[in-house]
């Protein structure tokens, strides 16, 4: 039986694909990292900073496959040494994807008081109050944001706030299959009435425009609806949101692109969510889809 050479280190490092999950305590991580799994990463949570590099390269002497790695702010000492060991492995052709989930502080405090998990920065006593410890969680989460504010300004930030589970493994699986090397827009549309999504680099707000709620035949469809999208083609105002908001993205996505950018969100909000918002998206992924790598979410629709 003849076995096979291991690669050199030069061509492990070429084929090397690391994810790098960052993020909030309580914002999903343990979710991503299981939808990662699914797609057959190797897998490590709570992985000490000191330890990526020796680890990278013990995984390339292994498997030269695809690792996803998980790291939190209970390593908040040593945060500070991600991204230079980032660069170093990129500069000896390990391909990062850094991913940051996030979530307003309503929602993570909401979150722990359900679980009745303590965050990793509070120190909860016998004798604390309720609305002492309340307090000391909502510190701990805002201290948080802050050690973690140089790794979320690297990566690419996904809102759970308003999201499921489901939903969260599906946009990680869609960002970590688009190509490494090439900008990726992602379009997301949202209800202004849920709030505005915290990962969103640019927001449209297009609730000024005719609303298909107030149809009576359109009322139930979305705006992936043929009647729907025909109605919205009729009316003058769309098309100029949609030229303009075209406009602006031609001429600052090569800026971005060649600002090493790897991925932008563009998010469109209306009142439900459900019908004008949905429609532009739609219509905007297709136009950019010629010269970009486009992905598409709808976080009112997008929760079957």
């Amino acid at each position: 039986m003849t076995r096979r050479a291991a690669p050199t280190a030069n061509a492990a490092a070429r084929s090397a694909e690391v994810v790098l999950i960052t993020g909030m305590s309580g914002s999903g991580k343990s979710v991503a990292l299981h939808a990662l799994e699914d797609a057959g990463y190797y897998c490590v949570d709570n992985l000490p900073p000191e330890l990526l590099q020796a680890f990278v390269a013990l995984e390339q002497q292994h498997r030269a496959g695809r690792v996803a790695i998980a790291m939190d702010v209970r390593s908040a000492a040593s945060l500070p040494l991600v991204p230079k060991q980032l660069a170093e492995l990129r500069r000896h052709g390990v391909q990062i994807k850094p991913l940051f989930l996030d979530a307003t502080t309503d929602t993570l405090v909401r979150r722990f008081s359900e679980t009745r998990r303590m965050h990793p920065l509070t120190r909860h006593t016998a004798t604390s109050s309720t609305q002492d410890q309340q307090r000391a969680l909502v510190e701990a989460i805002e201290l948080e944001r802050e050690l973690l504010s140089d790794l979320r300004e690297q990566a690419h930030v996904i809102d759970t706030s308003m999201i499921r589970s489901a939903q969260l493994q599906g946009y990680v699986k869609s960002l970590i299959s688009a190509p490494a090397s090439h900008l990726t827009l992602v379009f997301e549309s949202f209800a202004f009435k849920r709030g505005i999504p915290v990962d969103a680099d640019y927001v449209f707000d297009v609730r000024m425009l005719p609303n298909p709620h107030y149809e009576s035949a359109l009322r139930a469809l979305t705006g992936r609806d043929e009647p729907v999208a025909a109605y919205l083609r009729q009316q003058a105002e769309v098309t100029q949101m949609l030229g303009d908001i075209q406009h602006f993205l031609d001429a600052w996505l090569g800026a971005l692109a060649r600002d090493h950018r790897s991925y932008v969100t563009v998010a469109i909000g209306c009142t439900g969510g459900q019908h004008r918002s949905v429609y532009l998206v739609e219509q905007l992924a297709d136009i950019f889809a010629s010269q970009w790598t486009t992905l598409r979410r709808h976080r009112e629709l997008d929760v079957g």
